[in-house]
C-alpha cells in the first residue's frame, strides 16, 4: 500500500455529525477502484482509521484531490484524530485497501445502490465513476438516514435525480420532525422490490449491519445472483 502526507485543502460541514475533508494530492498520483478505502490519521498522531474514499477515481484526478467523509462525534477517544482537522492540516493516508467496488463496464441492463449512514462515502465514489463512464444507465439509489439532517451530499444526489440521471428515494429512520415530508421508516422488501426492476440487476449496499444484513437476504431472495451483489457493513 502507499503512504502519502497530504495536506488538507477543504472542511466541509456534510452533515451534523459529518465533514467532508478534501486532500490535495499535489504533484502525488494515487490509483484506486470506487469503492476502496484508506488508512488515515493526523500526520503527527499515532491514530490511523479506515475510511472510504468519497470521492471516484475520475473526480479525484481531476481535481487533484481525494475526499473522505468523517464522523466527528467521538470525542472520547484518547488520541486526537480527524475530527480535529481544518484548512491547512496534513494528514498521512495509506491504502488504497479493500475489494468492495463496482466492477466496470456494468453489463447489467441496471445497476441499484442502497446506504444507510456514511455508507454512502463509497456508493459515491462508485456512482460518480459509473455516470462518468456509463452515462446511459440511470442506477437506483435508496438512502436512509437518521434525520433529514442526515442525509451527506443530499443536494448533490437531489440534482442528479433532477436531472433524469438518477433515480433516488430518501427515508428517515428515527427524526420524529414535522419538517420531513418524504419517506419515514427502514427501506421494506416492497421499497427494494420496486426499485429492483429485474433480477439482473448489479446490486451494492453499505450501511449499518442490519441494514446490509436484511437488504443482501431480500435481494438473494428475490433472485439475484450472488455474485451480483457487493456489500460491506461499517
Amino acid at each position: 500500500m502507499e503512504k502519502l502526507v497530504l495536506t488538507t485543502r477543504t472542511v466541509v460541514r456534510a452533515t451534523p455529525r459529518t465533514r467532508l475533508l478534501t486532500l490535495a494530492l499535489n504533484n502525488d498520483s494515487f490509483a484506486f477502484t470506487a469503492g476502496q478505502a484508506v488508512y488515515a490519521g493526523l500526520a503527527d498522531g499515532s491514530v490511523r482509521r479506515p475510511y472510504s474514499i468519497a470521492s471516484s477515481p475520475i473526480a479525484t484526478l481531476e481535481a487533484g484531490a481525494l475526499q473522505l467523509l468523517v464522523q466527528i462525534d467521538d470525542h472520547s477517544a484518547p488520541d486526537p484524530h480527524l475530527e480535529r482537522v481544518t484548512a491547512g492540516t496534513r494528514v498521512s493516508v495509506e491504502g488504497p485497501f479493500g475489494s468492495f467496488g463496482l466492477p466496470l463496464p456494468v453489463s447489467e441492463p441496471h445497476v441499484m445502490f442502497v446506504a444507510g449512514g456514511t455508507g454512502i462515502a463509497p456508493l459515491r465514489s462508485m456512482l460518480g465513476e459509473l455516470l462518468a463512464r456509463q452515462p446511459d444507465l440511470r442506477p437506483t439509489l435508496l438512502y436512509s438516514a437518521r434525520s433529514g439532517q442526515e442525509f451527506a451530499f443530499r443536494e448533490e444526489l437531489e440534482a442528479m435525480a433532477d436531472s433524469g440521471r438518477l433515480d433516488l428515494q430518501l427515508t428517515v429512520t428515527r427524526d420524529r420532525e414535522s419538517t420531513w415530508s418524504g419517506m419515514r421508516g427502514r427501506f421494506e422488501g416492497r421499497h427494494l422490490r420496486s426499485a429492483l426492476k429485474t433480477a439482473d440487476t448489479r446490486c451494492l449496499v453499505c450501511g449499518p449491519p442490519g441494514l446490509v444484513t436484511d437488504t443482501v437476504a431480500f435481494l438473494k431472495a428475490a433472485g439475484v445472483a450472488e455474485e451480483r451483489i457487493g456489500w460491506e457493513a461499517f
